[in-house]
């Protein structure tokens, strides 16, 4: 009868993985502004530590980096939040060699290692500043017969406004799309950066969206417009973030969509690899209209998304807020198998009445969700660990024996009964 049991325990726990037998993924892209140079507001890591300790996200891609004490400092804070983040090699740019090689303005990448493999990077050299190609592969247990590999660009368009600038937005771009048409026309393309781009009419945004392409990239907030000073596109704007002067970046408030990710056109709805319907989002920007020309940190920004803490961190690191994005894949993750005496355990007697209490690695805070099934294999409960220590209300659990699992970590599924 026991045999029979555990064999159907484990039955249940297979099929319950299978129901959730894919994968999604969270995108960063944001304009850190100098760092770690411009010192005008002092201690700004901390403030990024806080920003990336709620986001989490899973790639975190970078423009205005300095060097590569910097990209180390990022990362450094990156592995204290979850230790698994590692980060491309670091190249300085190239592209400004003949127009004085200041060399203070990079792009990078970091990610999850436990569910990115980077396969290659690249420099894209332009007419004034590198794009940086980072191609990554889902670390998927399909990855050696059906591989998903996504390819990174990370870029900074040449900022401010005129013919001229303009012109050379352009040109930087045409010299992307020289580089894109030498890739396989299924590829899969996310295009991360600061545009500077302050109409859709710009030649260069122009470019980017030309059904002509080789690879058509989209804009998956399907928002694009006249975004400069118009009040209408408040929910994508993304600079200025201060009206103080005095911190370093850029003052006037909020009036421009500048930061952006677009994927290819077929990353709409691609089961293999497609972005998530709705989840483009720029994090901070609680999409009020009253926050138009103000500073992000004030009342006019407020609203139920975003709390001022978190809009007091972003004005105090940048000028810029970030832009996010959610990637779904039908694979399933290769995932590590943990010990549950060591990563998971039931604190106390697995015995309960009304509470169940849990204490969970420090690893896998925030990056767990907890299934709780009967013997019949019928999901009760869910649970999200947003802490180390976790109590679960029992109370309406009807009396019987129950198992604890999870689609995201394999473990041996633990038991506790209800006994009220």
């Amino acid at each position: 009868m026991i045999k029979k049991l555990l064999l159907f325990v484990f039955t249940c726990v297979l099929s319950i993985s299978s129901a959730f037998g894919q994968a999604d993924f969270k995108l960063m892209f944001y304009n850190v502004l100098n760092f770690p140079l411009e010192n005008a507001v002092p201690n700004r890591i901390n403030d990024l530590e806080f920003i990336l300790e709620d986001y989490r996200p899973d790639i975190f891609m970078v423009c205005e980096l300095n060097n590569i004490s910097g990209a180390m400092t990022i990362l450094s804070t990156l592995q204290n939040i979850n230790p698994d983040y590692q980060s491309a090699t670091f190249t300085l740019n190239t592209s400004d060699d003949n127009i004085g090689n200041q060399n203070d303005l990079q792009q990078f990448i970091y990610f999850d290692s436990t569910k990115f493999i980077l396969e290659s990077q690249n420099v894209v050299t332009t007419l004034f500043r590198d794009f940086n190609h980072y191609q990554l592969k889902i670390n998927s247990v399909e990855q050696v017969t059906t591989p998903i590999i996504i390819d990174f660009f990370v870029c900074h368009l040449k900022a401010s406004s005129g013919t001229s600038n303009q012109q050379s937005r352009l040109a930087m771009v045409e010299d992307l799309f020289n580089y894109i048409d030498t890739l396989p026309t299924g590829s899969n393309i996310v295009l991360a950066g600061d545009f500077n781009v302050y109409t859709n009419s710009e030649p260069a945004f122009q470019k980017l969206i030309d059904p002509t392409n080789s690879i058509v990239l989209i804009d998956p907030a399907d928002r694009i417009g006249s975004w400069h000073n118009n009040s209408n596109y408040v929910d994508v704007m993304t600079q200025s973030t201060r009206t103080q002067t005095g911190l370093g970046g850029t003052t006037g408030g909020f009036d421009d969509r500048f930061d952006f990710i677009m994927t290819s056109e077929n990353m709409t709805t691609n089961p293999n690899l497609s972005f998530i319907a709705g989840s483009y989002d720029v994090y901070g920007n609680n999409e009020n209209t009253d926050c138009y020309n103000q500073s992000i940190n004030s009342f006019d920004c407020s609203g139920t998304d975003f709390s001022f803490a978190t809009r007091d961190a972003l004005h105090n690191f940048s000028d810029h807020l970030p832009v996010t994005l959610e990637l779904q894949t039908n694979q399933s993750l290769s995932i590590p198998e943990f010990n549950t005496s060591e990563m998971i355990t039931i604190l106390g007697s697995n015995v309960i009445d009304n509470t169940l209490k849990i204490q969970v690695d420090l690893r896998l805070q925030n990056e767990l969700e907890l299934y709780i099934f009967n013997s019949l294999g019928q999901v009760v409960k869910t649970v999200d660990v947003n802490n180390t220590l976790i109590s679960i209300d029992a109370s309406r659990i009807s009396n019987g024996i129950y198992y604890i699992t999870s689609s995201k970590f394999q473990f041996k599924p633990l038991k506790f009964v209800v006994n009220h």
